[in-house]
This record gives C-alpha cells, sequence and structure tokens, in this order.
C-alpha cells in the first residue's frame, strides 16, 4: 500500500474486501455465500482472510448451483439475514435469473412491503483475459430491464468500497457488478468508513464541449481519450453513472445542459444496451439542449472472440472514444475533418 495526499492508495479488490470485513464486524446478519468464497479467498481475492476471520458460518463456500445460492440467499433475506452471494462471473447469471429476476426482485413489492429482500448479489463480468464468449461478457442490461432490482458497477476502488456497503445496507435486492480487469487498479481509499449513496452518478472530469457518460472498465478508458482530445483543444467532461439502475437523471441533466453534446460508451454490444437507454431518456427530456445527435461507443454484437486481437477488435478503445466524439464535434462545426 502507498501513501497519497494522507490517503491510502489501494488495489480495488481489497477495497471490496474491506468493505465486506466493515459490514461483517458492524452487522451479525451480514454474511457470505458463494463458489471458492472460503478457503481459495474469491476468484480475484476479494474475499481473502474473510474465512479465517468470521469462520465458516458466516463464509461458506457453496456447490457449483448458481439459481440454488440465489434462492438460499433471498430465503435468508426475508427472514432477517442480509446475504451477500457471489456468482463467479456473470455469463452465468442465466443459471439464476427466476430466483434474481422473478423472486428477489418483485417479493418486497408483491408483499406490499411487509417483507425486505436485503441481499447483494456480487459478481463480475466484461472482456480483457481472453477468456472466450462464456467468460467474458457484460450482461448489465438484462437486469436493468428488472424493476425492483438496484444495479451497481464501480470503476475504481473509492467507489468500489463506498458503493458495496451502501449496498448491503440497502433494505432491496443489489445487483453488484465488478470487472475482472479492474481488480488490481489502485486508487486513494480513505481509512475510515465511508458510503457512497447509490443512484448518484459522479463527475470524474469536467469539461465544456461534450459529455462522455460511462460506467465500469470504460471509465478509466474514457479519461484516456478525454486527455488525448484535451491535446486537440477539446475539453470533454467524463460523468461516471456507476449506478446503471436507477440512473442519476439530475447529473446526467445537468451535464447534457452544460455541454449539450452526449456520448456514451459501454464495452457491453450496442443492440439493447444501457446506452439506449440513456440515449433514449436523453432525447424525451432534454432533446432542445442538443448541439448534435447522441452517440453511442459500445462493444460489437458478437459473441465475445478468444484470440487477443479479435478480442480487442471486439470492445471498444480510447481510440474509438476520440473518433466519435471528433465527429459530434465536427456535426457542429467545432473541429473540422482536416483537423
Amino acid at each position: 500500500m502507498m501513501e497519497s495526499d494522507g490517503m491510502r492508495e489501494i488495489t480495488y479488490w481489497q477495497a471490496l474486501g474491506e468493505a465486506l470485513r466493515e459490514e461483517m464486524e458492524t452487522d451479525p446478519t451480514v454474511f457470505l455465500m458463494g463458489e471458492d468464497v472460503g478457503l481459495y479467498g474469491g476468484a480475484y481475492g476479494a474475499t481473502r482472510g474473510l474465512l479465517e476471520q468470521f469462520g465458516p458460518e458466516r463464509v461458506r463456500d457453496t456447490p457449483i448451483s448458481e439459481n440454488t445460492l440465489v434462492g438460499t440467499a433471498l430465503g435468508a433475506a426475508m427472514t432477517g439475514m442480509r446475504p451477500v452471494v457471489e456468482i463467479m462471473y456473470v455469463d452465468f447469471i442465466g443459471l439464476a435469473m427466476d430466483q434474481l429476476v422473478n423472486q428477489a426482485a418483485k417479493t418486497r413489492y408483491m408483499f406490499g412491503g411487509k417483507t425486505t429482500v436485503p441481499m447483494v448479489l456480487r459478481t463480475e463480468g466484461g472482456a480483457g483475459r481472453t477468456l472466450g464468449a462464456h467468460h467474458s461478457q457484460s450482461l448489465e442490461a438484462w437486469l436493468l430491464h428488472a424493476p425492483g432490482l438496484k444495479v451497481v458497477m464501480p470503476s475504481t476502488p473509492y467507489d468500489a468500497k463506498g458503493l458495496l456497503k451502501s449496498a448491503i445496507r440497502d433494505d432491496n435486492p443489489v445487483a453488484f457488478i465488478e470487472h475482472k480487469m479492474l481488480y488490481g487498479a489502485k486508487g486513494p481509499v480513505p481509512e475510515e468508513s465511508y458510503l457512497i449513496p447509490i443512484g448518484k452518478a459522479d463527475v470524474k472530469r469536467p469539461g465544456r464541449d461534450l459529455t462522455i457518460f460511462t460506467y465500469s472498465r470504460m471509465v478509466p478508458y474514457s479519461l484516456k481519450a478525454a486527455d488525448r482530445l484535451a491535446e486537440q483543444g477539446v475539453e470533454a467532461e467524463v460523468v461516471d453513472l456507476r449506478t446503471i439502475s436507477p440512473l442519476d437523471m439530475e447529473t446526467i441533466t445537468a451535464s447534457v445542459r452544460k455541454t449539450h453534446r452526449a456520448l456514451i460508451v459501454h464495452e457491453a454490444c450496442k443492440t439493447g444496451g444501457v446506452g439506449a437507454e440513456v440515449a433514449a431518456r436523453i432525447s424525451e427530456s432534454l432533446f432542445d439542449e442538443l448541439d448534435a445527435p447522441i452517440a453511442r461507443v459500445a462493444g460489437a454484437d458478437v459473441p465475445l472472440p478468444k484470440a487477443p486481437n479479435l478480442e480487442a477488435l471486439a470492445i471498444p478503445s480510447a481510440e474509438d472514444i476520440v473518433a466519435a466524439a471528433r465527429g459530434l464535434l465536427e456535426y457542429s462545426g467545432i473541429l473540422s475533418l482536416e483537423a
């Protein structure tokens, strides 16, 4: 660990582990369950050391049965516990969709609020490790379409810790989707406990010429693109949505009214993605604020390839984001095609 301006720098996976440890120390009803969360310490290290501290009753290694895991967590949540259940890859979430979408997301509403479902489903998604089509997907749009389910996708260690703590304390089910390529990313995280509210976006970089709306791994990509655009005299605002359900329309609205151009970036394939929902909401309520069409940069509509060169072509790059941003400004006559 390093010190930076009086604040530690730790990795994304360490920040997640701290959030879990702090909430388990604070609330005895919080417990973990999932494949390899105990002895192995989690597929990407986030639960390392928790079995030794809290024991096998509160850190439970489970069989490979995603539907059973989520159903068990639902029952535990309805009877007074706060389970954090891990599905190793978001690609396997289809095996638990009935329990998650048809049961957990609807139970509080169908019981008229007489029961709560304080359950967190931790999982990870995204490409970058050339793991092929079954272990590299970004499936958050599936969950965006489930009323009653909150969906969180943090991009930094600071956000990961604060949002996971808030998710554990929430009385509704939360899908908490991490990115496999962010676990080793370092960033400043305070030692003291803190919370980040679910449903609140964050302006990661202020700008005046256009807004890049993004989340998860595409946040560092977008920030890199904004740096390159700044070298060309373009100041791009980068808004990290952080929570994709519920969306923070207040921050989205303020940014569009400021820059008058919207570029939406996500790693998931383009068709039916989160970007389509964000674009539709901007178009519905902010059409007169726009000086150019809303643009999207997204993954290709293909199963994720195993070959490294093909995988790289299937997901957005910083260069793709720069090109799309320039296209918006060229449309507005701010940049010339030859520049």
